[in-house]
């Protein structure tokens, strides 16, 4: 009677089967599988355990693994793990303290299912906060400003000596002298703003008559005018100095 064992591998192996007595030690099986597949590796390099993880002594028969009326045994071939110097659970602890370190609760920049950002959202339901406040606000604000007013008051009415001054009471505070200086200082900018305008509409008026071309010619003398339009004119001229010639 034989048993057969089934080794399930990595890749690049496949599963690995091997047929052998039940009395077979549990050390020889890897002598036995090489035998049968020489492409494995040196026995340094790998081992053979349970599913479970358990790796059986040396001296332990295959008939007592899953029992001696078994006829089909599963077993793992994995590689050896070489070990390192040590230190990798402070490592993961010194990095779990940097990642807790790390964490936020800013999501600011996520979306819901209905694809808009948090932050679009959660300024809404502000701006919807600061619309519905809005009258208790201005409420306040006018409370505020009518407090401070009063306190003024209060310490006007303090300061001037006047302990029957009542908050809320309207003074009244009349100086002529400055109300005529401020009016004809206002009356002075008035005129002296109109002159400065009629000047430069004058001014502008004087360039444009001067830069027209009617202006640049001389003006012409009526008399000369006519005389050269006259056609008697130029023989008349010379026949009255002739007569004075002749006479003389």
């Amino acid at each position: 009677m034989t048993t057969t064992v089934l080794f399930s591998t990595f890749a690049p192996f496949p599963t690995l089967s091997l047929s052998v007595s039940p009395e077979t030690r549990f050390d020889d099986l890897y002598s036995l599988l090489c035998e049968r597949y020489p492409d494995l590796p040196a026995s340094e390099d790998l081992r053979i355990s349970s599913h479970a993880g358990s790796i059986p002594t040396s001296d332990t028969l295959i008939s007592e693994i899953h029992g001696r009326d078994a006829a089909l045994i599963t077993l793992k071939l994995i590689p050896r793990l070489r070990g390192g110097k040590g230190g990798f659970g402070s490592q993961l602890r010194a990095a779990g303290g940097r990642m807790s370190s790390q964490k936020t609760s800013n999501n600011d920049s996520c979306r819901d299912l209905s694809g808009r950002r948090l932050s679009t959202i959660k300024t809404a339901k502000r701006l919807a906060d600061y619309m519905g406040n809005e009258d208790e606000r201005k409420k306040a604000q006018a409370e505020a400003k009518k407090a401070k007013l009063e306190t003024l008051e209060k310490k006007i009415a303090a300061a001037s000596g006047n302990t029957d001054a009542v908050a809320g009471k309207k003074h009244r505070f009349d100086d002529t002298e400055y109300l005529e200086e401020s009016r004809e200082i206002v009356d002075n900018v008035k005129s002296a703003v109109s002159a400065g305008l009629m000047k430069k509409k004058k001014k502008m008026k004087t360039n444009h008559i001067s830069s027209s071309p009617e202006s640049s010619t001389p003006p012409k003398d009526v008399d000369t005018e006519k005389m050269l339009k006259s056609p008697a004119l130029p023989i008349a001229v010379p026949t009255a100095i002739a007569v004075g010639a002749a006479s003389a």
